[in-house]
């Protein structure tokens, strides 16, 4: 940074210094499914709101307005926070804080000082109570933060905004693409009458349930159930088995690149193919992976995932607590069995779109990056 912006030249504040919760009231009659806002309907990792599912009927709340900043103040590593747009009202689960002076700091300024890592850390490192978290309103107000002069507020605040709304934009733009996919897939394949045939007929279904393997530092990678996502592989949290371990556990079957995946349990029914490894991998329990010569694997993929198989899975599936199914019952499922020709379009068209998709999330995983090395470079301490 330089001139104004340079941060060592910045006053450190402590938000009860500069900013207060509100303490007015509105009547429930004032209240609806927009304007009343609680924890649940407060969205997690910074998303905002959604329209409420409970609104009281009577008694009164708090009042927010427009630029205060809302927290959700259970579980604060969920990072529920939102920066109004509107008047309405809330409980007390949810904090409300108004800047003391708007020539001293701005709304959109204090969101998001208070929508950054280092708050919700400091949120989460001084709570009470170890199921349900609820962070401490007295220490919450001594958290301390940069407050340059109020024009770098305004410049900090737009550049921010900016960068949020292009990230916006990009998974807007993913999302759109993940449902044109499953539009065409219903186009082609929905009520069209194919034939049906079980998943052992048409399938290898290798299931890996056994001891988890011991861990180690640097090796292979781990996959498990944490890393299948919906039509997406997330190395994230990444674990790794050594290559002795892999020889030892390794007897069921050998997953290769393309195979689909299909989790079995926590989470049941995210499916995907398996993407390019430069070494062997290991594929951890509550996951089956399905090699086949009778179908596109692209089309499997998307079989697995369609509501009509969905329908099925959980129509067999177990548990009182964590739901999942027994490979037995996965493997006398159906699913439509269509014409090849039929199956390597769909596949073709999935192939052009996941291409737009990879220069999308490059761009979206810069812009994050970006994001990051601004909030660390603004409030980081």
């Amino acid at each position: 940074m330089s001139g104004a912006l340079k941060r060592d030249e910045w006053e450190t504040v402590r938000l009860g210094d500069v900013a207060t919760y509100v303490s007015d009231r509105i009547d429930a009659s004032l209240l609806d499914t927009h304007n009343y806002v609680s924890v649940e309907n407060l969205l997690a990792d910074r998303r905002g709101i959604k329209d409420s599912e409970n609104v009281p009927q009577t008694g009164r709340f708090i009042q927010y307005v427009s630029g205060d900043v809302l927290i959700g103040n259970i579980r604060p590593y969920l990072k529920k926070i939102w920066l109004a747009i509107h008047e309405g009202g809330t409980n007390g689960d949810v904090l409300v804080i108004r800047p003391n002076n708007s020539k001293n700091l701005s709304s959109e300024y204090l969101y998001h000082s208070l929508a950054s890592d280092v708050f919700f850390n400091y949120a989460m490192q001084n709570a009470k109570g170890a199921k349900m978290p609820r962070g401490d309103k007295k220490l919450i107000m001594k958290y301390s933060f940069p407050l340059p002069p109020l024009d770098v507020q305004r410049r900090i605040a737009e550049t921010l905004d900016k960068v949020t709304e292009l990230i916006t934009l990009r998974k807007t733009q993913l999302k759109k693409l993940d449902e044109l996919v499953k539009a065409r897939f219903v186009e082609m394949f929905g009520d069209k009458g194919c034939p049906e045939d079980t998943l052992l007929n048409l399938c290898n279904i290798i299931d890996y349930r056994g001891k988890t393997p011991e861990k180690v530092e640097c090796g292979l990678p781990f996959i498990t159930a944490k890393n299948v996502r919906m039509h997406q592989m997330n190395l994230e949290p990444r674990e790794y088995i050594s290559k002795e371990t892999y020889d030892k556990v390794m007897v069921r079957g050998f997953p290769k690149e393309g195979d689909v995946v299909f989790t079995t349990e926590a989470p049941l029914g995210n499916v995907c193919r398996i993407p390019h490894f430069d070494t062997e991998f290991y594929i951890g329990q509550r996951i089956v992976t399905l090699q086949t010569e009778k179908l596109e694997p692209i089309y499997l993929e998307y079989a697995l995932s369609s509501d009509d198989f969905k329908m099925k899975y959980m129509g067999k599936s177990s548990g009182s607590t964590v739901t999942g199914i027994r490979v037995r019952l996965l493997e006398q499922l159906t699913i439509h069995v269509p014409p090849m020709d039929l199956q390597n379009q769909f596949a073709a068209f999935v192939e052009q779109t996941d291409k737009s998709k990879v220069i999308i999330q490059q761009s979206l995983d810069t812009l994050e990056t970006l994001k990051k090395s601004l909030m660390q470079e603004y409030f980081g301490q």
